[in-house]
């Protein structure tokens, strides 16, 4: 049966790879940027697959959907990007069902994050649902899902510490510097992308560390200047990109190429320079981190960083889990009932067509009936129907039964 056209919750999966089992060069294989999520989309509907998103961040690349087997978008995940299916599959999750909507709420409230509590996490959901309605890929049950999720993280964030402090990879990144290099605000600070965790990191660069010389350069040099202009800044073009390599103390590079930005011959013959890669795939040459003069740095060995604020994450937990729980009933209780829906509405024809049935409302009624009356009847006899649908679905027993009901009520 072609997943596409059933919407039954077993047939949803979340297939993926995360940080737990990978280490970022892997993840860089199987990350997907926004042309792949495209054509991913594309290749779904034709194959009938129509209800997915994909969700590829520097901590995990996964995608949810409806398919007749997760085969599927195993295959799919793997035929659009630089992995293959022999290196995904052994280091691979899959989910179904019930666990598969508990993993999402997971993601969500930023439990599965690397950063425990990372809340970053939410804006790249957003993203990626976002570009998959683009292309007609949300539907019903997807669509309710992932606001149910974004409705948790947001009571988790308001309700509970979990994502309390200053706690993220862009934050990280600051932490380490401060770590590693004394006066840094007298130091040249290379930024190259101004994507969203580019701009979270620049601006933790600014209000931490008191960060003045920072030249931002991206592919897009308008929003460069943007932000330049916004914090008081320095912008260039990315044609006077080796200029501030050579120039600079530190970059930090937030760019999502396919192929590194920053090659090792562009950090040959250099002063000493600290390199933090926030991408996936790595967008500085690995090789370059062999240089003597080059301290390199990825988003791996940032989540190693451990603070007070962690570990007064940690003892949120119980109640982050709470909250899902809460919410994760909620929209099981929804599915479950939308899924009667058919039933209900095949049953509330029926009991229309008998209340206009001249032989029935004879034979059963012997004083002149009131049309209102009668509508709050067959509505009562619904709502007990769906009642007792839901703790037992006996579709055929109760469609019977809620007849019955209704030609004894008067």
């Amino acid at each position: 049966m072609n997943s596409a056209n059933t919407k039954d919750i077993a047939h949803f999966f979340v297939v993926g790879i995360n940080y737990k089992k990978t280490d970022a060069s892997i993840r860089g294989q199987f990350a997907i940027n926004n042309g792949q999520h495209a054509e991913i989309l594309l290749k779904a509907k034709s194959i009938g697959l129509n209800e997915l998103f994909i969700l590829s961040t520097c901590n995990r690349t996964e995608i949810y959907g409806f398919a007749s087997s997760a085969e599927q978008l195993i295959e799919l995940l793997c035929t659009h990007s630089e992995g293959s299916e022999h290196t995904f599959k052994p280091l691979a999750y899959i989910k179904s069902g019930h666990s598969a909507v508990h993993h999402l709420f997971q993601v969500g409230a930023g439990l599965d994050s690397q950063i425990l509590g990372d809340y970053e996490i939410v804006g790249q959901i957003k993203l990626a649902v976002k570009l998959s309605k683009q292309h007609q890929c949300i539907g019903a049950f997807l669509e309710r899902l992932v606001n149910a999720v974004l409705q948790s993280s947001k009571v988790i964030k308001n309700q509970t510490a979990f994502s309390g402090g200053t706690v993220s990879v862009s934050f990280a990144a600051v932490q380490f510097i401060r770590h590693k290099i004394k006066r840094v605000e007298e130091k040249k600070i290379l930024l190259l992308g101004v994507g969203k965790i580019g701009r979270n990191t620049c601006k933790n660069l600014v209000d931490y560390l008191q960060a003045k010389h920072i030249t931002l350069i991206n592919r897009t040099e308008d929003k460069a200047v943007q932000l330049a202009n916004e914090l008081g800044l320095f912008y260039a073009p990315l044609s006077e990109l080796q200029h501030h390599i050579e120039q600079s103390d530190i970059i930090l590079v937030a760019t999502n190429n396919s192929e590194p930005a920053i090659l090792t011959a562009d950090l040959e013959n250099l002063g000493e320079k600290l390199i933090i890669d926030l991408s996936i795939p790595f967008n500085v040459e690995q090789t370059a981190g062999l240089l003597p003069n080059i301290t390199l740095v990825n988003v791996d060995a940032l989540s190693e960083l451990k603070d007070a604020t962690l570990q007064k994450r940690e003892a949120e937990i119980p109640a982050v889990k709470a909250i899902i729980n809460e919410h994760l009933e909620a929209f099981l209780q929804w599915h479950q009932l939308r899924r009667h829906v058919p039933v209900l509405k095949a049953v509330k024809i029926k009991l229309q067509e008998i209340h206009t049935d001249p032989f029935y409302l004879k034979r059963f009624y012997s004083v002149s009936l009131n049309t209102e009356n009668h509508h709050h009847n067959i509505q009562k006899v619904l709502n007990g129907m769906a009642v007792k649908m839901r703790r037992q679905n006996q579709y055929g027993c109760y469609y019977i039964e809620a007849i019955n009901e209704f030609l004894t009520r008067g």
